[in-house]
């Protein structure tokens, strides 16, 4: 026989005769009485056919119920590490008032309604048996539970109490905590086991790791970069404007490309982020313009001996600047029929921005080639200075810096950039006064296939780089002289020595102001590094910010007080060429054929 509810008495449960499940046809009297005056009351066939269909629905309701609750079980037991289930004590123990039978004639067949509703609000988060209702538990040995039996339901039976579905509240910190098993030990999961302390790292040192990959990685970097440029130094003058040009490229790229048109109408959505199809291109023929212009000048000014002695270059030379200028003019056409609506305030700040850009960034770089071009000691010193500061205002202030010097780039502090100033004077004139040696750093670039090892490059040297002697006033020599002799009575010294304090004192002092205003730039946009070309070090942008101030002093500074102006071949040649006809020129070559045959010497035409 199936175990009989606490809530129906014996009388009740045998009524039904249900065992272990299976129903009979037979039809058992009640005995129990309404009252204890009231004799046993018999039930019809139709009223018990009905009380035994409502135990069938209730059973397969309770049944589900189980199945649920076992599954609710299991899923809190994997969470808290096979937690068993808390049991709560049964009906009696929890104060529920017993249920006294009512008449046979309140029977009603929504009872199975009535069950179906209220069944789902008797189980909880984590399955715990109440008032007789279905309940599972997870045994030590993790068995699978086992549904509690069925309970009958008929609120009117005159057999059955209604049921009781009060189910006390389980408090949360309840359900979570795992219970012990039969042997005591708990299966919650030791944390020790898990993440054990030797393997825990403290935010602290996790930082500091971080930070000493980050300083190997761009300090193995920078002796990479100095590498390749000092072979590239090597190779000759053409291999360093190429440089020149890549840096630029890369530079106007990573600048550019911060610029994204959207559509107004849309308010920035996926969809309306769209490109305007002609931005990218525009972008690159403005760029390209440019540097036609700027190279162009360049080539024509320092190679005037080869430009206007070559039939086939002349027209190029001659007409360069209004070339270049409809050049412009097509792509400011291309861009007036490129405009659209919902792109116009977009397209006029990309506008402004590809020219701004290009001032700052194409124009600069423009001078640095000529810095090169003149010599290379006016494109290594100066780059070298730069790259000097930077590093010695690194140390410092990893060192000694505590106080802050510029809002815009917080790593900068006031003890690096003193102690990097008076180190890049010191590294100035000895790393200067070194190159100055070499009629390979010194002279200017007549040849594109010179190189350093092939050592046929000589010039008449800058009077700046020439040495001579300064003789100490007499009464400083009477001073001086009892202590240290007459050795130091005349001191060697080259101006280019003063120059290289100038230039020092800029890449110190101003220089740096370059990255300052890119750190303002990188702020407005909100990104930490303009790109990743280089490890270590962002993009080239970031390495690039404070050479391009540096190239454009370096070449304004030297063309107005250090460049020795006189009169070259090429400069004549082009006056002859561009201001002369055919027969004038023709009558040139006699005279001055007929002027050096005067002075003896030969000419074969």
């Amino acid at each position: 026989m199936s175990s009989r509810p606490p809530f129906t008495t014996k009388t009740a449960w045998e009524a039904l005769g249900v065992e272990s499940g299976e129903e009979t046809e037979e039809e058992i009297p009640s005995s129990q009485p309404e009252s204890s005056n009231e004799s046993a009351v018999k039930l019809s066939k139709s009223a018990l056919k009905k009380q035994k269909a409502l135990a069938r629905a209730e059973k397969r309701q309770q049944e589900k119920a189980a199945r649920a609750a076992a599954r609710a079980a299991q899923k809190a037991a994997g969470v808290a590490g096979a937690a068993q289930p808390a049991v709560l004590p049964p009906a009696s123990a929890q104060g529920v008032p017993s249920q006294k039978p009512v008449g046979a004639h309140t029977v009603e067949t929504s009872a199975i309604e009535e069950v179906e509703e209220e069944l789902p609000e008797l189980i909880p988060a984590v399955p715990t048996p109440a008032n007789g209702t279905a309940h599972s538990s997870v045994t030590a040995n993790g068995s699978a539970p086992q549904a509690a039996p069925a309970k009958h339901s008929s609120s009117d039976s005159p057999l059955l109490p209604p049921p009781a579905y009060n189910v006390p509240d389980v408090p949360a910190a309840v359900e979570a905590a795992p219970t012990p098993s039969a042997k005591g030990s708990t299966l919650a999961p030791r944390n020790d086991i898990e993440t054990p302390p030797e393997k825990a790292v403290a935010p602290e040192q996790s930082e500091q790791v971080k930070k000493r990959q980050s300083f190997i990685t761009r300090t193995l970097w920078t002796f990479i970069m100095i590498g390749g440029f000092v072979f590239l130094l090597l190779m000759g003058h053409a291999y360093m404007v190429v440089l020149v040009m890549l840096c630029q490229t890369l530079v106007y790229r990573e600048v550019t490309s911060l610029f994204s048109l959207r559509r107004q109408d849309t308010g920035g959505t996926e969809n309306g982020r769209k490109r305007d199809p002609w931005s990218k291109t525009l972008n690159w023929y403005f760029f390209a313009v440019t540097n036609y212009f700027l190279y162009g000048e360049s080539i024509i000014y320092y190679f005037k001996h080869v430009v206007f002695s070559n039939a086939q270059l002349t027209p190029f030379a001659t007409n360069h600047r209004f070339v270049s200028f409809m050049l412009y003019l097509i792509g400011f056409v291309g861009f007036v029929l490129s405009l659209k609506r919902g792109y116009l305030k977009q397209q006029f700040g990309l506008f402004c921005w590809v020219h701004m850009t290009l001032l700052l960034i194409v124009v600069s770089s423009h001078f640095i080639v000529n810095n090169i071009l003149e010599g290379l000691i006016w494109f290594w010193v100066p780059a070298s200075l730069v790259i000097c500061n930077d590093v010695f205002a690194y140390v410092w202030g990893i060192t000694v810096g505590r106080t802050p010097l510029i809002a815009l780039s917080p790593k900068k502090t006031v003890e690096g950039f003193v102690g990097a100033f008076f180190s890049t004077i010191v590294f100035g004139l000895l790393w200067g006064t070194y190159f100055m040696r070499f009629d390979y750093m010194i002279c200017p670039m007549n040849d594109l296939g010179v190189t350093a090892f092939s050592g046929d490059l000589h010039c008449n040297p800058n009077p700046i780089f020439v040495w001579r002697e300064w003789e100490m006033p007499s009464p400083l020599r009477a001073f001086i002289g009892p202590v240290l002799g007459d050795y130091f009575a005349t001191i060697p010294y080259a101006p280019y020595q003063f120059h290289l304090l100038v230039l020092a004192c800029f890449a110190s002092l101003v220089a740096p102001f370059g990255g300052f205003f890119a750190s303002g730039f990188k702020r407005a946009f909100d990104i930490k590094d303009f790109g990743h070309s280089i490890p270590g070090h962002g993009g080239m942008t970031d390495r690039m910010d404070c050479q391009f101030l540096m190239g454009v002093f370096t070449y304004v500074y030297y063309s107005s007080l250090i460049r020795d102006n006189h009169v070259t071949v090429g400069s004549v040649l082009q006056t002859i060429v561009s201001g002369l006809t055919v027969n004038e020129q023709l009558e040139l070559i006699s005279d001055l054929k007929r002027y050096l045959e005067s002075q003896g010497v030969t000419v074969k035409l």
